[in-house]
Parts: structure tokens; sequence; C-alpha cells
């Protein structure tokens, strides 16, 4: 294949297809999101411009520029949520487990740990799309959630960090509902401006 045909992947997804494990509730977070920008924010934006090419010159056209780079972030926002909904795989942190399932910690484990000091502290194991560091949820492929993947309570685990590495010691490991903060309609967006409807 000629280099001419080859395309960088753009900034917004992943450079190679990964699967994207994910909470119910956290798939649905996405969905939510995706359906809004598409039924609500893209059609009031568009409407926007639409107004605005009416008014004349557009290389003078500020609302029209505006509208048109903003119909540009949404659309590549749907096409980055349609990826992630597609490639997503549903665990649940909930079902019943079996054998080193049941004691280890993997996707949707929550786990207790202390430090060298001794200080604990509990987080559980998400999906890169409900990271949400003011819950103590973090994803499986960053440098905490790679050191406790497949750990047990009592086990020492090693976290590589930029500036050195640091042992932990894993407390517990269990199996239970994670809260996922559900997708709330931006205050500042155009469909609320516009007072359309919410459409579910």
């Amino acid at each position: 294949m000629r280099k001419g045909f080859t395309r960088k992947p753009q900034a917004d997804e992943p450079a190679t297809p990964v699967k994207n494990y994910i909470t119910r509730s956290g798939l649905e977070r996405l969905k939510d999101e995706h359906r809004f920008l598409l039924t609500r924010e893209r059609p009031a934006v568009t409407e926007v411009v639409a107004w605005a090419a009416g008014n004349g010159d557009r290389s003078d056209n500020a609302d029209y520029r505006y509208g048109k780079r903003r119909l540009r972030q949404i659309d590549g926002r749907i096409r980055f949520l349609t990826k992630r909904i597609e490639a997503a795989e549903v665990v649940d942190p909930e079902a019943p487990r079996t054998g080193q399932a049941a004691t280890r910690a993997f996707f949707g484990a929550t786990v207790r740990y202390a430090n060298a000091a001794g200080v604990s502290r509990v987080v559980s194991i998400v999906g890169t799309d409900e990271i949400d560091l003011s819950r103590n949820h973090i994803s499986w492929v960053s440098p905490l959630g790679r050191a406790l993947l497949k750990s047990a309570a009592g086990d020492s685990v090693v976290l590589h960090l930029p500036g050195g590495t640091e042992k932990l010691t894993v407390l517990e490991v269990r199996y239970e509902r994670i809260a996922v903060e559900p997708f709330r309609e931006p205050a500042g967006s155009e469909a609320s401006a516009k007072g359309l409807p919410r459409r579910h």
C-alpha cells in the first residue's frame, strides 16, 4: 500500500482497535451523551449556523465561524462515542464469580490497599470512559490499575510511577455495584439555550 493511502489515527480514536471494557451504567452514560449530541445539540447548532449563514458575509461572521467549528467538535465527539459504544464489552461487577475470579482483582473489582506508611485507600477498577477520581474510580489500564490486577488480599504489589516505585499491600478485594455518575446535559449547551424539550 502506498504511503499516500494510509492515515494516522485521529486524536480522538485509539491507535489500534481494543476492547472497551465498561460497566453497564458507564455504557448507558456514553449512550445518553451520544443521543443528546445527535438529537438535541447538533440540530440546535445547525439551526444557529443556518441563521448565521443568512446574515451575509460569512468571512466576517463570528456566529457562523463559531457554529461551524462547534459542529466539527460535535461530529468528532459523535464519531468517538460511536466507536467506543461499538467496542464496548460490558462487565458486571455484581455478577457471581467463582474460584480466583471471586478473590483476585480484575475489571470491576473494588480494592482496599495500604501503602508503605500504612495509609489505606479504596479504589474501584473501571473502564477508561468511567474514570472519576472524586469517586476513586480508576482505569484498569492506569499504573495503579495494572499494579492491582490479579492481586488478592495479602499480596504485595509494586506500583511503577515516573518518579520511582511504591510497594502496596492489598488488604481486601470485593465485587459490588459501582455507581457511575450519569450523563448530565451541559449547562452551556446550545440545546439548553434554545429551551428545546428534552427527548428520552
